[in-house]
């Protein structure tokens, strides 16, 4: 075992007094170190972060407020420990397999992956830090800037996009829920319970904040490169509708999400010590944010978010959305 993981078990009682255990590192993670713990016949995962995170906007106080809520909500494994300060997290183990690309797409998963979304958005407690892709933008590319980091040869043309989005999503404003905001694929898992059906669990909050639903949706859309008509079933499942103010405000997000994807892969050329081609995951990501801010309904989905005004009514003295 290394001498970080060694130093957190200390740190957490019913770990440390344990006369039986067994820590087994856990594939999958880039930022993170990730292991498995088997103490006195229960597992537990124990996430280690990262080194820098901090430079890509991660608060782990928040990370563990979402996780937190997240498992009592039955969305996530159940936070059982916190260690501070290091803001490491200590969950329950979850047996389960993966949720493959091809499988989570289908109909059926689409609305298993909506349900566990909107009841995060609707019943998680509000999160002590905001998720507002445009600002995280901007934070990643002063920090990349900061550290010398390769930008593409169209920027310039990038940004521009970026503030056609902001300056359309303006006029059809949104009241804020906590989010999750890294809806890859990897995150998602179907817990097996044996003698019942599975429960599907998602994993990793430390982006998670106080933002909008359609971008959470539009995150797990550009994860799993779902088509429009895939997308219209997760609109359709979420809302009861695949609305058009919806369809398009999602569309419009999509690229942001790329690029907020893409500036993370910059940054940690800068920052990262970690042997991994972040260069080439950002190229793959600005490639794909081109390929959807050129569609040919791009102008079309500028004035229809604008259908996402909310308009305001009287309740009882009160002013309420509707």
């Amino acid at each position: 075992m290394s001498l970080d993981i060694d130093r957190a078990i200390a740190k957490v009682p019913f770990l440390a007094a344990s006369k039986n255990l067994k820590a087994t590192p856990l594939s999958g993670g880039i930022t993170n170190l990730n292991f498995k713990i088997d103490a006195d016949g229960k597992a537990y995962v124990i996430r280690l972060a990262g080194a820098n995170t901090e430079k890509l906007g991660i608060k782990r106080d928040v990370e563990y407020a979402a996780n937190k809520a997240a498992g009592e909500l039955g969305i996530a494994p159940e936070v059982v420990y916190f260690i501070e300060p290091e803001g490491y997290i200590v969950t329950r183990f979850i047996n389960g397999k993966r949720v493959l690309p091809e499988e989570i797409v289908k109909p059926h998963n689409l609305a298993r992956v909506a349900g566990k979304l909107r009841l995060f958005h609707r019943h998680a407690p509000k999160l002590k830090g905001e998720f507002n892709v445009f600002r995280r933008v901007e934070m990643l590319a002063k920090t990349s800037k900061a550290n010398n980091c390769k930008f593409p040869f169209d920027w310039d043309w990038i940004m521009q996009k970026k503030n056609e989005v902001e300056t359309a999503l303006k006029k059809a404003l949104y009241t804020p829920a906590p989010c999750h905001d890294d809806l890859l694929n990897l995150n998602w898992l179907d817990e097996d319970v044996p003698g019942e059906l599975g429960e599907l669990r998602l994993l990793d909050w430390e982006y998670a904040g106080m933002g909008d639903i359609l971008y959470d949706l539009a995150n797990f859309s550009i994860h799993h490169r779902l088509n429009d008509e895939q997308v219209r079933i997760l609109l359709d499942e979420y809302f009861g509708e695949a609305a058009p103010k919806h369809f398009a405000r999602l569309k419009l997000l999509e690229p942001m999400s790329e690029l907020h994807e893409a500036l993370w892969g910059v940054t940690q050329t800068g920052i990262s010590k970690l042997e991994e081609d972040f260069q080439g995951y950002a190229d793959l990501w600005f490639g794909r944010l081109r390929m959807h801010v050129t569609d040919y309904r791009w102008e079309q989905w500028l004035k229809e978010v604008a259908g996402g005004v909310q308009k305001k009514r009287k309740v009882k003295g009160k002013q309420v959305d509707r």
